[in-house]
């Protein structure tokens, strides 16, 4: 490979760096200029640029013959999280806005701070993988700073059992098809939390579910603690 990829190398740091201010950026705007246009426009925009970019990488792979068929359903999790997010961006609904936070900032943020990715820039498997996990993320901090969206502790329970929807499908496509969707068949080739699991799959398979459901808890944490606090000076005054 001409430009392997360098795990927090230079490129690496500004996607991650851009994923953290860019939703923050964007919301400011939408509250300085207090446009609901605008705002509309930025989610247009996000959106299509998804959309496209996720169109753009199917035909770049299937057209130079790096893939099969079995390899491009849509069927990792980033997959799901992106039709998700782009599905609450549009219709303001509290119920998809939990299950595009829990999966975007859960699955895709570990994505874009381990990536399991062989190319570095300029490569546009490169730009195709960050734009789209970091995409999903700018989408959901977005809706948080602009809505004032929020997880609620059954958001937790409700999110889960659609992760269990996504386990069931995923695993009968991955024994169907032999590709790792989900990284439901072995562990990813890069380095990531899921290398400290079992290597026995009935095992490993059982810890995925206690790891999601930690993720999960810690991802609710900051507003449990919040909600905490503000039911404590409550009750002092």
């Amino acid at each position: 490979m001409e430009h392997p990829f360098q795990p927090y190398g230079l490129p690496h740091l500004t996607v991650i760096f851009l994923t953290i201010v860019l939703p923050f950026v964007l919301a400011a705007i939408v509250r300085y200029t207090k446009s609901s246009r605008i705002e509309r426009a930025i989610i247009a925009v996000l959106s299509t640029v998804l959309i496209v970019n996720y169109i753009a990488y199917l035909i770049f792979v299937r057209s130079y013959g790096m893939v099969t068929w079995r390899q491009m359903l849509p069927l990792q999790l980033c997959d799901w999280g992106m039709a998700v997010v782009i599905i609450a961006m549009w219709t303001g609904n509290q119920r998809w806005f939990e299950v595009a936070y829990f999966w975007g900032i859960g699955g895709t943020l570990q994505a874009v701070l381990t990536p399991n990715l062989r190319f570095g820039f300029p490569d546009l498997r490169f730009i195709s993988f960050f734009t789209s996990h970091s995409g999903i993320i700018i989408g959901v901090v977005f809706l948080m700073l602009i809505r004032r969206y929020r997880p609620y502790p059954m958001s937790i329970v409700r999110v889960f059992l659609w992760s269990e929807f996504y386990f069931v499908v995923t695993l009968i496509a991955d024994q169907l098809t032999g590709f790792n969707y989900g990284f439901l068949l072995h562990k990813p080739e890069a380095f990531s939390i899921l290398n400290f699991l079992s290597d026995s799959r009935p095992l490993y398979l059982l810890e995925m579910h206690g790891v999601a459901l930690l993720f999960f808890l810690g991802l609710y944490a900051p507003f449990a603690i919040v909600d905490l606090v503000s039911k404590k000076e409550l009750s002092q005054k």
